[in-house]
């Protein structure tokens, strides 16, 4: 794990990582993700790491790594995904009516319902009427404890946090911390096939298949970026849980889109007549929330992605949770806020996570190569969190951010998006398929 943990280096001050003799290199920060916490360093760090990875894969195969430069204004663009977004030339909306901050009787909470089943549960969690308006939320919080409306959320499956102190938060018994990006063996060691080795420098991945079972925003960022390095992306989802129409066609640009209901007996045969060909599994749920589908434990060389909110142990372990959850509760949103609390200017823990995950399942990839042995990869918003707590460089009166420049988004028919943050690339290998459109099978 030493080179994903070496996002601890100096790189935040310096601007520079490298990998073997290529150097990568960005330039200073601009002011694009200005915030009292050192987003950039984030930022160009987690995908710097990423980059730093493809080097290690290449070289596994026996190719000279690449010289790569950061440009923070592409980055930026990347990370402020939402905002870069226009769909016939309109801004979209990040945030649901019922996802925000509501004053608790004694402090703040964050809520997020921003899916159709969590505004319900969220509103069951509340006693309230399905047709209860933010006006009657934000009342009914306003009578509760902070910590109530956190442990109502919690038992009904809604999704509210606490906002606590970041002293609060580091005290606390999910506060864990370990690596950031955590890596274990997987099959008992077994081993696999080796992969084919990469080819092209350029799309180092062709070749790899990719199951993507992921959704919001980091998990689905991770398989993004493989994509864009030239790996078959398939993203599954369950035609009864619509994905946001603009999240899809940020994240799933490189991508097909496939519908499977895995609780059905045609659907879980499917899904492993593809698991039976694929080199990496992608997962974003909640740990454990699809062991009962059996997906490729078994198979020797399978490369195993996961993304979760609050990481895989401890008592917050199943419960669910946001890149705006996780701000809240990890004293973030008070950091950034002033009397009321506040929030980065990007979904930085989600985006940050995603190239994380990306970058680990590369050097898995890499490393499978070699022996044959499939790896469990996993990453988590809430210790991605603390890295960002940790990290050295945070100011008490940052400017306020700058908004990327055209030239860092690019438009396919009716939809804006930005342009991915590897400047190599001028765009990604195709815009988002339709939701659902494409055929269960490898092309």
């Amino acid at each position: 794990m030493g080179p994903h943990e070496e996002l601890r280096h100096d790189y935040e001050r310096e601007c520079r990582l490298t990998a073997g003799p290529a150097a990568i290199d960005c330039e200073p920060d601009t002011g694009f993700l200005s915030a009292r916490l050192p987003v950039p360093s984030l930022a160009f760090g987690s995908v710097a790491t990423l980059a730093s990875a493809v080097n290690r894969l290449l070289a596994a195969g026996g190719l000279p790594p690449q010289d790569r430069r950061l440009d923070p204004e592409r980055i930026a663009s990347s990370f402020a995904g939402d905002k870069a977004m226009r769909i016939d030339g309109a801004p979209v909306s990040g945030f649901a009516p019922l996802s925000g901050f509501f004053a608790a009787s004694d402090g703040w909470v964050r809520t997020h319902a921003n899916y159709p089943h969590h505004h319900a549960r969220l509103l069951r969690a509340l006693d309230l009427s399905a047709d209860a308006d933010p006006g009657l939320v934000s009342t009914r919080i306003g009578e509760l404890p902070k910590q109530e409306v956190e442990d109502r959320a919690a038992e009904e499956g809604a999704i509210a946090a606490a906002v606590r102190t970041e002293t609060e938060w580091l005290a606390g018994p999910q506060a864990t911390a370990g690596p950031l990006v955590r890596m274990t063996a997987g099959g008992a060691g077994t081993a696999g096939e080796r992969g084919a080795p990469p080819t092209d420098p350029h799309r180092p991945l062709a070749g790899v298949r990719v199951l993507d079972l992921t959704r919001v925003l980091a998990g689905p960022v991770a398989g993004r970026a493989l994509a864009l390095l030239g790996a078959q992306v398939l993203r599954i989802d369950p035609p009864h849980l619509h994905e946001i129409d603009w999240q899809h066609r940020d994240t799933g640009q490189g991508k097909r889109s496939v519908l499977l209901d895995l609780g059905s007996t045609e659907g879980a045969a499917t899904m492993h007549d593809l698991l039976d060909t694929a080199d990496v599994l992608l997962t974003g749920y909640r740990p454990g929330a699809l062991d009962r589908f059996g997906l490729g434990q078994d198979r020797p060389g399978l490369i195993r992605g996961s993304v979760s909110a609050w990481g895989t142990e401890g008592p917050w372990a199943e419960r669910r949770g946001f890149d705006s959850i996780v701000q809240a509760a990890s004293g973030i949103a008070l950091i950034e806020g002033d009397e009321h609390p506040g929030a980065l200017p990007v979904q930085a823990l989600d985006h940050g996570s995603g190239y994380l995950l990306a970058a680990g399942v590369v050097d898995a990839l890499a490393m499978r190569t070699g022996d044959g042995i499939g790896r469990t990869v996993s990453v988590s918003l809430a210790r991605t969190a603390r890295w960002l707590l940790e990290a050295p460089g945070r100011t008490e009166a940052p400017s306020a951010p700058r908004l990327p420049g055209p030239s860092t988004v690019v438009t396919h028919g009716a939809t804006t998006a930005a342009r991915p943050p590897l400047a190599e690339y001028d765009q990604y290998p195709y815009p988002a398929h339709d939701w659902g459109a494409d055929a269960p099978h490898w092309t």
